[in-house]
């Protein structure tokens, strides 16, 4: 606990979040989060009958060893977040929730004005807000202005494992320019991936699809808490420059000449 992450005041060990989604069943997926480390783990509520729970999601997991981060994955416009962010609350789900609006259903970006607009209502509601962004680093500060407890770049699409299809450059700009934790959501494909993020000084990574349709999620699990954890300690330990030409790694002076 020398470096823990810390989100709206609540200390975590691991820098990892991950997504209950796209398992091929329910005993894959309580292993693999175990496996990650992780201690945040989000839901998506139109997954759940919010109305009439039966069996769910919720019933899959021991919550009490978990922070459940509810998202609004499925609302296109700021109202639907809203409206379905309020039902977890009354449900007593979480005063925590994943801010996604998201209109567009072939690429699944995020809109970012309809998104402004729902973290405001719910940040002045008492959410703990943490919103599913485009790695824009203007919106991020505006976002962080308002209150959001983190921001949530993507690097890609979401499920595509494209890996940084957006570039490191705009995610560093936000690590930079903002106070809030950043966390890189969407697209990652890979452990090295996960580290990278970390590397440049990410304070997390949530990852979903890379692990779920992994051939082995539960190994792949592991494998993605490894790199985060390496990629943090990389972050910390201070990386060498980048030099335009070679450096021996065996000083010259003072070697003995025939």
């Amino acid at each position: 606990m020398d470096d823990p992450l810390v989100i709206a005041g609540k200390t975590f060990r691991s820098r990892l979040m991950v997504g209950t989604g796209k398992y091929p069943d329910a005993e894959t997926m309580r292993r693999a989060i175990e496996a990650s480390g992780a201690e945040i783990v989000t839901v998506a509520l139109r997954r759940i009958d919010l109305d009439a729970p039966k069996r769910s999601i919720l019933d899959d997991l021991d919550w009490s060893r978990y922070q459940i981060l509810p998202n609004t994955a499925g609302c296109r416009t700021a109202e639907e977040a809203i409206r379905v962010a309020r039902l977890a609350r009354a449900m007593g789900l979480s005063d925590w929730i994943k801010v996604e609006v998201v209109p567009d259903p072939k690429y699944l970006l995020p809109d970012p004005i309809g998104t402004y607009e729902a973290c405001k209502v719910l940040v002045d509601e008492g959410f703990v807000v943490l919103p599913y962004i485009p790695a824009d680093p203007e919106l991020a500060k505006r976002l962080e202005a308002l209150g959001c407890a983190t921001v949530m770049p993507l690097a890609a699409p979401i499920g595509t494992g494209q890996g940084f299809a957006v570039g490191l450059e705009p995610i560093r700009i936000i690590v930079e320019q903002v106070n809030v934790p950043v966390v890189v959501d969407a697209g990652l494909g890979a452990p090295s991936e996960a580290a990278l993020a970390m590397e440049i000084g990410c304070d997390a990574v949530l990852v979903n699809t890379a692990i779920a349709k992994a051939q082995n999620p539960v190994l792949m699990a592991e494998a993605f808490r490894l790199g985060v954890e390496a990629g943090r300690k990389a972050f910390r330990a201070g990386r060498i420059p980048k030099l335009p030409y070679a450096s021996a790694s065996s000083p010259l002076e003072g070697v003995v000449r025939s």
